[in-house]
C-alpha cells in the first residue's frame, strides 16, 4: 500500500468507484499503470474482479474483506489532512447512512474504551502486556 497510485485506487474504491474506466477518469493515471496497479491489488487480495454479467468484457473491482479492513487507515489519514493540511473537509463528505451525520474523529481506544493520547502509550515485550495469556503461561511454568 506504500505505492502512491495503489493508494489513489483504494481511495477511489472507497468512493464508491468500480470500472478501469473510472478510475483512469478520476485518476489520470496512464492506462498500463492502472492495469498494474489493480492487478495488484486484486493478487494482494485487497480487490477482487467481479465480471458484470451484461457485458462480459467489463469488469468490476471491489473492495474484498481484507480491503474494506483498510477503512478506518484511509479515514485517519483523510481526517489528519483536513485537519493539518488543507483545514477543510473533503469531498464527498463520508457519512452514518443512518442519520447521515459525518464520522468522529478516529482515535487510539484503550481495551476499555477510553480515547488514548500520546503520553499513554508505551511499546510493550509480549511477556510484559497485561491479560494476554502470556503471563499465565509463564506463571503455570514455575
Amino acid at each position: 500500500m506504500g505505492e502512491r497510485w495503489s493508494f489513489l485506487i483504494l481511495r477511489a474504491s472507497f468512493n464508491g468507484l468500480h470500472h478501469f474506466e473510472e478510475f483512469q477518469s478520476e485518476l489520470g493515471i496512464a492506462r498500463n499503470i492502472l492495469a498494474n496497479r489493480l492487478a495488484r491489488l486484486v493478487e494482494h487480495g485487497i480487490l477482487e474482479r467481479q465480471p458484470i454479467p451484461e457485458d462480459r468484457r467489463k469488469i468490476a473491482y471491489g473492495l474484498t474483506d481484507k480491503g474494506f479492513a483498510l477503512l478506518p487507515t484511509m479515514i485517519a489519514l483523510r481526517q489528519w489532512g483536513e485537519r493539518w493540511e488543507t483545514c477543510v473537509p473533503a469531498f464527498p463528505i463520508l457519512v452514518d447512512e443512518r442519520d447521515r451525520r459525518p464520522l468522529q474523529p478516529v482515535s487510539v481506544r484503550s481495551h476499555d474504551g477510553r480515547v488514548l493520547g500520546k503520553g499513554d502509550l508505551i511499546w510493550a515485550l509480549p511477556g510484559e502486556v497485561a491479560g494476554d495469556g502470556v503471563e499465565a503461561e509463564a506463571e503455570a511454568a514455575e
